[in-house]
């Protein structure tokens, strides 16, 4: 339906008006972490700094091993994303492609575990991970984050390869190959929309993930940033400068992430979510 151009320009405006109110809050940060000291936040609140500075960038990176736990937490989430592509794209093809005794049992069960409030296995998990000796490891925080994202994207990426058509696999097979070859040269180049979103998605929830990381990594030197952040406030005084100085420096690396597979984010979210 065609608008005519009165509506037009109300949509623009409303447009408009929803993106200045989503912004705001930003600039607002910006603008603090922009001023050289703010240990209470200006009322009423200022989006452009009178005196703009960039020294509160600048003690963040080099305070508190911040520039460790940003190497850190960039180690972990990576892995985290090579983990869960490999893992949930495997497990989703097999339950797409193959039929084998209860399937789908084990399938509904997957899918169960999704409904169990993560509030509720916090202490089973946290002894599991300490019986097999994973507590104070980045590499413990890895398989913690991995599984706990297999059941969401397997169930997601099973709707993407559902929707392939079979007709290029049959292809394949009938050329002489297998499904290995279909799962490496037909299967993966197709489901790229499908697994930038669950690369974004597991990349986001490793980088921000706190409780997780506060209480499984007691040694200094193996942090990661959301626990950097956390030792910037004080405990009678925060300097709100350098605290969101180093918020937005925290941002930059799952905003570029976000930037450089954003063509392929809303396609891979909307058709994982067409059959399953």
């Amino acid at each position: 339906m065609k608008l005519s151009l009165p509506s037009r320009l109300l949509l623009q405006l409303l447009l408009a008006a929803g993106a200045f109110v989503m912004v705001t809050p930003f600039l607002y940060m910006l603008s603090t972490a922009l001023t050289e000291y703010a240990y209470t936040l200006p009322y009423p609140p200022k989006l452009f700094p009178e005196s703009p500075t960039f020294v509160n960038f600048i003690e963040a990176w080099t305070s508190n091993r911040f520039a460790r736990y940003a190497l850190n937490s960039l180690l972990v989430s990576g892995s985290t994303v090579a983990a869960v592509v490999v893992l949930c794209s495997l497990t989703a093809y097999g339950f797409a492609r193959f039929d084998f005794p209860g399937k789908e049992i084990i399938f509904r069960f997957l899918l169960f575990s999704m409904m169990v409030p993560s509030v509720a296995t916090m202490i089973p998990t946290f002894l599991v991970m300490r019986d097999l000796r994973l507590v104070d490891s980045l590499h413990g925080l890895v398989m913690l984050y991995t599984s706990g994202n297999i059941a969401y994207y397997t169930f997601m990426l099973r709707g993407f390869f559902e929707s392939l058509p079979a007709e290029l696999e049959e292809a394949i097979l009938v050329d002489g190959g297998n499904r290995w070859t279909i799962y490496r040269h037909v299967a993966l180049p197709l489901s790229k929309p499908a697994l930038s979103t669950v690369a974004i998605m597991s990349f986001l929830g490793a980088w921000d993930e706190y409780w997780w990381a506060l209480s499984l990594i007691k040694n200094e030197t193996l942090r990661t940033l959301p626990i950097a952040i956390r030792l910037f406030q004080g405990m009678h005084a925060t300097n709100y400068s350098l605290v969101f100085a180093a918020s937005i420096i925290a941002m930059l690396p799952p905003v570029l992430f976000f930037v450089f597979g954003q063509k392929y984010f809303v396609q891979g979210l909307t058709s994982g979510s067409v059959k399953g």
